[in-house]
C-alpha cells in the first residue's frame, strides 16, 4: 500500500504522486518493491534491510540520496504472548522527496506528533520522534504487566506466569539492542555534516537523543528489576507449592490420628470394652480427643 503527502502549513496533507513529498510504502509486494527500486534507484540490499527486523540502526550516504534504518516497537497482538518484538523501518531523503518504507501504518496526519515541519528534514526528524515515543509507551506497558504478574505469582503455583515474566525480559533485551542502536544513528546524524541541518532542526536532534537517552535507562531499570526479581520469584513459587504440600501432610495426619482410635476397637479379636453398652459413643468420644489433642498440639507449635 502506497501513500503519498505533501507538506501545507507545516503539516502533511494527502497529495498526488506527482506533487508528492512524502511517500509512505507499507509492507510492499514484489511488484511495488521492484518498481520503488527502479524509480528512486534504490539499492536493493539497502532496501531488503529497511524492512529487516535484525537489522541494526544506521544511515548510509549515496550519490542520490540518504537512507537512514531505525527501529521501531513492533505491533503488540494477543497472540504474541507479551512478547515484545522490535522491527525496522527506512527512510530514503532525496533533494525534493522523502521515501518511507514501513510493516505498518504511521499516523502522519497526526497533529501532536506531526506538526510545525518547515521541512522535509524536519519530517524525518518527527519520525524518529515518533519511534522513541513509541518505545517509551511500550515501556510503561511493559511495567505496568510486570506488576500484575507479580500479584498473581505471590498467590499462585503456575509455571504460566513465570513463563510471561521471562518473555517480557526477552521483550526488553530485544529492546535494549534496538534502542542503543538508535542512539548510535542519531549520534553520527549529528555530526553529519551532509545532512546540513538548520539551527531549529539541530535543536530538534539534540532533543530526540535526550528522550532516546531517558527511554534507554528506563529499559535499563526495568531489565535489571526483571532480571534480578526472576529468581526471587521462582523461588516465591516454590515457597507456595510447599505450602502447599505442608497443609495436605497436616490434613492427611489430622484425618489419621482419629482414624487409627476406631480402627484399634474395630479389629477382629477381643478387645476392652467390646461387650459395653456404651461402647460405640466412648470410641467415638475417644477419637473426637484424639482430634482436639492434635489441633491443641497443631496451634502450640505453629505448624
Amino acid at each position: 500500500m502506497q501513500k503519498c503527502y505533501k507538506l501545507e502549513n507545516g503539516r502533511l496533507q494527502p497529495s498526488d504522486e506527482a506533487d508528492a513529498q512524502v511517500v509512505v510504502v507499507v509492507s510492499p509486494d514484489a511488484s511495488q518493491r521492484d518498481l520503488l527500486i527502479q524509480s528512486h534507484q534504490i539499492d536493493e540490499h539497502t532496501f531488503n534491510s529497511a524492512l529487516d527486523t535484525d537489522e541494526l540502526a544506521r544511515i548510509e550516504y549515496e550519490d542520490d540520496y540518504t537512507a537512514i534504518i531505525f527501529k521501531k516497537p513492533k505491533s503488540y497482538t494477543a497472540d504474541d504472548q507479551f512478547q515484545f518484538k522490535v522491527s525496522s523501518f527506512g527512510v530514503f531523503i532525496y533533494e525534493d522527496v522523502v521515501v518511507v518504507l514501513t510493516d505498518t501504518e504511521l499516523p502522519l496526519v497526526d497533529e501532536r506528533r506531526f506538526s510545525k515541519m518547515g521541512s522535509l528534514k524536519a519530517f524525518v526528524l518527527r519520525l524518529l520522534n515518533y519511534s522513541i515515543y513509541h518505545f517509551t509507551e511500550h515501556l510503561k506497558i511493559i511495567n505496568k504487566i510486570s506488576d500484575e504478574i507479580e500479584q498473581k505469582i505471590e498467590s499462585s503455583m503456575k509455571n504460566e506466569y513465570l513463563i510471561y515474566m521471562f518473555s517480557l525480559g526477552k521483550g526488553l533485551t530485544y529492546y535494549l539492542n534496538a534502542i542503543n542502536s538508535n542512539d548510535m544513528l542519531l549520534r553520527r546524524l549529528q555530526s553529519a555534516r551532509s545532512m546540513a541541518f538548520s539551527e531549529v532542526e539541530r535543536d530538534l536532534l539534540e532533543d530526540l537523543m535526550i528522550e532516546n537517552q531517558q527511554c534507554l535507562r528506563q529499559a535499563e531499570i526495568y531489565s535489571n528489576i526483571l532480571a534480578n526479581m526472576a529468581g526471587a520469584r521462582s523461588s516465591i513459587v516454590s515457597n507456595n507449592l510447599n505450602i502447599l504440600m505442608k497443609t495436605l501432610n497436616l490434613l492427611t495426619v489430622g484425618i489419621m490420628v482419629p482414624t487409627f482410635v476406631v480402627s484399634a476397637f474395630s479389629m477382629n479379636v477381643p478387645i476392652p470394652m467390646s461387650e459395653f453398652k456404651w461402647a460405640f459413643s466412648i470410641i467415638m468420644a475417644l477419637a473426637a480427643l484424639s482430634v482436639g489433642i492434635f489441633m491443641w498440639i497443631y496451634k502450640k507449635k505453629n505448624w
